[in-house]
């Protein structure tokens, strides 16, 4: 098990899924419809001796060219957000086997171990508690906090040296400084972004086997090859 400062690090709250307005151009055209036929069987039906009053015509006119405006905003927006839609989709998919940091506490056990990252508020003691995906505790320590962004890395082996099995690990972690009163101190996971679900609005990323909206994510990180060294 390690604890490093969070230097170099570029990127579960579950999430809740947002809805957009959908334009409905029905009741708009219906009146546009309904309007047209009123002024059109008022003009056939108007008394020849009377005719319409220029103003009453003129202000009926300027209420027909407001509404056939508000039909042709409403095909234009209708289409700015299909174009909206279609680039958060691209967008989502270009995260697909992307390693990404979001506010979690549930983290992969690979070859490699397992990655938490720490925030906490200021110099404290914290103890930490690691369980598998049944509730059994995998590992429990102890590490001094300092202010800022912290890793810890667990190597996947138990207090009595055992070896647990690769899957996901939940960790939780409390902290009090040195008047035992307790630190405020938040959890981070890193991992890799599995799938993305286009068919919700906004898409799913599926993380860990959680799903998050693309806002929820922290940090982007890069993947850099390990050095080789050349044949001889």
């Amino acid at each position: 098990m390690s604890i490093i400062p969070a230097t170099a690090t570029t990127g579960t709250t579950p999430t809740t899924s947002s809805t957009k307005n959908v334009v409905d151009n029905s009741t708009l055209a219906g009146n546009f419809t309904t309007f047209l036929t009123l002024l059109t069987t008022q003009l056939k039906n108007q008394n020849p001796l009377e005719p319409l009053d220029t103003n009453q015509f003129t202000a009926q006119l300027v209420q027909f060219a407001q509404v056939e405006q508000q039909m042709k905003q409403n095909e234009q927006l209708a289409s700015l957000v299909s174009m909206s839609k279609s680039a958060e989709a691209t967008t989502a998919l270009a995260f697909v086997g992307a390693t990404v940091v979001v506010d979690g506490s549930t983290a992969p056990l690979t070859a490699s171990g397992a990655t938490w990252s720490f925030n906490v508020a200021k110099p404290s003691t914290a103890s930490i508690v690691i369980k598998d995906s049944a509730g059994q505790t995998a590992y429990t320590g102890t590490f001094a906090g300092t202010p800022g962004m912290m890793n810890f890395t667990w190597d996947g082996r138990g207090n009595d040296g055992k070896s647990w099995p690769a899957g996901n690990y939940t960790m939780s972690a409390t902290a009090v400084d040195a008047s035992n009163q307790n630190v405020a101190i938040s959890t981070e996971v890193q991992a890799a972004v599995d799938s993305v679900d286009l068919t919700q609005d906004p898409p799913l990323l599926s993380i860990n086997g959680t799903n998050y909206t693309m806002d929820k994510i922290k940090r982007v990180m890069r993947y850099v090859p390990p050095a080789t060294t050349p044949a001889t």
